[in-house]
């Protein structure tokens, strides 16, 4: 018997009036507000501009929701495409279904063409949004409570999370993994910020730590998970992903220190600045090239062959004569 545990909501629905609002979408949205501000502020800290990591977060976001829906939906894929199943719940991401290894690898791409369209370098940008990230995914997986999913095997633990009856699922109090997962995603974050002040983290390497982080916590959380999940050799395909991710983090951090230690000096050039600079370059050269313009407006009203000289000579020699 159970002397406490953490209880899982009614309904993912929130209604507000005639708009219904699902607790999973707006952990996401929420989780997504957050990392924008948090990395906005080490842009800022960095050097960067206000306002570059939200632009960049645009192209960022769309790409990132993309891919983590792709990779649950075929990763999962029975869960759509089997007999009894509608595939047009492949769509319905409100309901919940995000890989955070399809989100992260579409965003890069989103956010590499968001920073090559400001002239930036991605790894700096990454590094600024890191810490974010990780807080984004601890309010994130605060929808799984919602949705009562990805929860673990049962306990009778005091912070076990009663689950409800319900499709694929049986009532029963359970190992709460959507908490562990947003605790360990807390720590990472603090994690990161940390290591980037003590050891000046720079060309990406604050976000590869992230990712090896994160991993290291994942692995053993998915392991308690008891959802339905492809098994490869006996683990979860997620413990895999995550292990080898891990390992291509950390080699990423050591390589990256022996080719480019240190940190980006400048992380978001001012262009307007540059393009002064250039005109005042451009304008000297010319000026060069044309030589002294007033120079040249003397010479032209001088007759050819005649100099100031001999002009100030013809002056005096009548003047010369009235004397005699």
């Amino acid at each position: 018997m159970n002397l406490a545990s953490i209880p899982s909501p009614s309904t993912g629905v929130i209604e507000l009036g005639p708009i219904p609002l699902r607790g999973y979408a707006f952990c996401i949205i929420i989780g997504v507000f957050v990392a924008v501000w948090i990395g906005n502020k080490r842009w800022v800290a960095r050097g960067g501009k206000a306002g570059t990591v939200a632009d960049i977060a645009v192209w960022a976001v769309p790409f990132g929701l993309v891919g983590g829906r792709l990779y649950h939906v075929i990763t999962d894929y029975q869960l759509y495409f089997s007999d009894g199943q509608d595939w047009v719940d492949a769509f319905k991401i409100w309901e919940g279904g995000l890989g955070i290894w399809g989100a992260i690898a579409f965003g890069a791409v989103g956010a590499w063409i968001g920073c090559r369209r400001r002239g930036i370098p991605l790894p700096a940008w990454a590094d600024a949004l890191a810490p974010g990230i990780a807080i984004a995914q601890a309010i994130g997986r605060w929808g799984n409570w919602f949705n009562q999913e990805l929860y673990g095997k049962p306990t009778d633990l005091p912070w076990a999370l009663e689950i409800s009856e319900g499709p694929n699922r049986v009532a029963g109090t359970y190992h709460p993994t959507f908490l562990y997962e947003s605790l360990w995603c807390i720590g990472v974050a603090l994690l990161v910020i940390w290591a980037d002040r003590r050891f000046k983290l720079g060309h990406g390497r604050a976000f590869a730590l992230y990712v090896a982080a994160y991993c290291a916590g994942r692995g053993w959380i998915e392991y308690m998970r008891v959802d339905e999940a492809h098994h490869v050799l006996g683990l979860r395909l997620n413990v895999w992903t995550a292990i080898i991710v891990f390992v291509l983090a950390v080699v990423y951090i050591v390589i990256s220190a022996k080719i480019r230690p240190g940190r980006e000096e400048i992380v978001e050039p001012d262009k307007d600045a540059e393009a002064a600079k250039k005109d005042d370059a451009d304008g000297k050269d010319a000026t060069e090239k044309d030589g002294d313009p007033l120079k040249k407006d003397t010479a032209d009203t001088e007759t050819p062959g005649t100099s100031a000289e001999d002009t100030a000579a013809e002056s005096a020699a009548p003047e010369a004569a009235d004397k005699s």
